[in-house]
């Protein structure tokens, strides 16, 4: 199967990062305020069924109103909310009124609107979660009677039979009519993703450790071990969390597998202060017997990691994060979400990932390595 095709969950952080209320958690550290962070991570782990309950509907006047209200410039949604359960519920249950061609993109991909006037992306076989990313949640849609009936002429137009299986090819780059997404049947299982505020307009960054995508041609990182020293001279990367940010996002890229993040983007801001928001990660999850150890460059060049990121990778190991996924994922409408091998690469890159923090203690020390939330780049 092509990788485009693959199911491209990335349900990795959304419980992980929501659930884990996990500051100081070192393994040599047994003050009661550890021991209390752990005992908060294991009933985040335990309440996840209660989280992520759809019958806490009944409390909201309007889901979409509430997911609004959620924004704000460092995350797109709480880290600990009852309504998360009903606002996921509302993505995967509300009719759907209104659907057109996606936005424009590389990949496959509708925009739907839900009763309420909710705005989401359909993504055939494909989900993502964090909380600088915008909820995620799987679906299974009718093409025929869901999809086809609201169409606009554009998207109508790319529909087709194949066989007994109703197709769309939509419009993107890779978009062919002689490739299109085809249901099963009917029914086609992809992912719906919540449309972000429009009074939050997005600003697109080319992510400074991305790859040249020419063959013979490699970018400066690629061979210069010294490049994040000149990344950190460069703006919005010489002050503020934008640099923790970006090395944050390489750990989690490095656990799905995505070698892809060329650009990314952030709320639009004068002070670089707004969060790098993690809106593409559709090519990921494909070989998880392989792992793209370059992807941790901004990591290993740079050999700095927010305390708060290292803590919560500390306690993930020994097989909690695996376990803690299968039971996140246990929740979703299009459950099992990834496969047995993809998980245990996950607990295997996780691995991975504290062995290239230790390398980084070892040369420059703790103190150096491990950056408190709060520091500017202006002390390292």
């Amino acid at each position: 199967m092509k990788l485009k095709q693959r199911v491209v969950l990335l349900a990795i952080l959304l419980v992980i990062f929501i659930f884990t209320k996990v500051f100081l958690i070192d393994n040599l550290d047994t003050s009661a305020a550890n021991r209390e962070d752990q005992r908060a991570f294991q009933r985040m782990l335990s309440g996840l069924r209660v989280a992520l309950d759809p019958r806490l509907e009944h409390t909201l006047q309007s889901p979409w109103e509430i997911a609004a209200q959620w924004v704000v410039p460092r995350e797109v949604y709480p880290e600990d909310t009852p309504e998360l359960g009903a606002v996921m519920h509302a993505m995967t249950t509300k009719k759907i009124i209104k659907a057109d061609v996606g936005y424009k993109g590389t990949q496959l991909k509708a925009l739907l609107i839900l009763e309420g006037g909710q705005k989401v992306v359909f993504k055939p076989k494909r989900i993502l979660g964090f909380r600088r990313a915008p909820l995620v949640v799987g679906r299974f849609v009718n093409l025929r009677t869901e999809i086809k009936p609201v169409a606009t002429e554009q998207l109508l137009g790319t529909f087709m039979t194949v066989g007994n299986n109703t197709c769309f090819y939509g419009k993107c780059y890779y978009c062919r009519e002689t490739e299109p997404a085809c249901a099963d049947g009917d029914i086609m299982e992809g992912s719906v993703t919540l449309w972000l505020p429009d009074v939050w307009p997005l600003q697109k960054h080319r992510h400074p450790w991305g790859r040249t995508y020419r063959e013979g041609k490699l970018a400066r990182w690629e061979y210069d071990e010294s490049y994040c020293d000149a990344v950190k001279k460069t703006s919005p990367y010489d002050s503020g969390p934008r640099l923790l940010d970006i090395i944050d996002t390489a750990v989690f890229d490095y656990l799905i597998g995505n070698a892809d993040r060329h650009h990314y983007e952030s709320f639009q801001d004068d002070e670089g202060a707004s969060m790098l928001i993690l809106l593409d990660n559709a090519k990921s999850f494909g070989n998880p017997a392989l792992d793209e150890r370059s992807i941790l460059a901004p990591l290993y060049q740079c050999c700095i990691i927010r305390v708060s990121t290292w803590n919560r990778l500390n306690y993930l190991k020994n097989g909690v994060l695996k376990s803690a996924l299968k039971t996140a994922m246990s929740h979703d409408p299009i459950s099992p979400v990834l496969s047995t091998p993809h998980l245990d690469a996950l607990d295997q890159r996780l691995l991975s990932i504290l062995a290239t923090v230790k390398q980084c203690t070892d040369q420059f020390g703790p103190d150096v390595v491990l950056v408190e939330d709060r520091m500017t780049l202006s002390h390292l």
